[in-house]
């Protein structure tokens, strides 16, 4: 509730939330940026992601033409949308081109006034791409940056932005210009209380690893 209320404040312009899965970070960004549709406080809603294959496996070349190829990557947006609205609704905001996705490779050069722009899986961003991504800011935009630090997909020569701009970001003076840092931790976790088990126990393996 909390984050719903600072996340739809006209005064709010940009949100880092940090979280392991099954926080509700996606849902919750999309919650909220539809809530400001519907209000008419912007105008459309842009979901963007890195395009990086797993560290581990390749996936080899994706079937179809470009538009093909970004379904595989706004799944989860799909599947938030259809939790959210009828059918009906996400087939008229996707034809009318009010919700769309965007690779974050292609920013460069665009200007975003009166949007919702949810970056979605940023740990998989590295700093420049999510600079190229919050440089796109215009008036009356809100921007939902959302990351899980223990799930990067970059490979071991890459590195990832996201807590590094997290951290920049996380200060008073961010605040007084509307940008705000948020952490869930497991205690937030809604997926499932096996879930919170696993993560509650990789972050005792990690502590004790270091």
């Amino acid at each position: 509730k909390a984050f719903i209320e600072l996340a739809t404040n006209k005064d709010t312009k940009v949100i880092f939330l940090s979280g392991p899965a099954g926080t509700s970070k996606s849902i919750l960004a999309v919650y909220c940026s539809l809530i400001l549709l519907n209000s008419k406080k912007i105008s459309d809603i842009i979901y963007v992601r890195t395009i990086v294959e797993s560290a581990a496996h390749s996936m080899g070349t994706l079937p179809g033409d470009a538009d093909q190829k970004l379904q595989f990557f706004t799944a989860v947006l799909n599947d938030k949308l259809e939790e959210l609205l009828p059918a009906g609704d996400i087939k008229r905001l996707v034809s009318d081109e009010r919700i769309k996705g965007m690779p974050v490779n292609y920013l460069r050069g665009a200007s975003y006034n009166a949007k919702a722009v949810i970056v979605d899986e940023a740990q998989n961003a590295n700093f420049q791409e999510l600079l190229t991504s919050l440089t796109r800011i215009g008036k009356f935009t809100k921007y939902f940056i959302l990351g899980d630090p223990m799930q990067t997909d970059l490979k071991h020569k890459e590195q990832s932005g996201f807590k590094t701009m997290f951290d920049i970001f996380n200060t008073s003076e961010s605040q007084a210009q509307g940008i705000y840092c948020i952490e869930f931790t497991k205690d937030d976790i809604m997926r499932s209380e096996l879930l919170r088990f696993i993560i509650d126990q990789v972050e005792k393996y990690n502590l004790l690893k270091h």
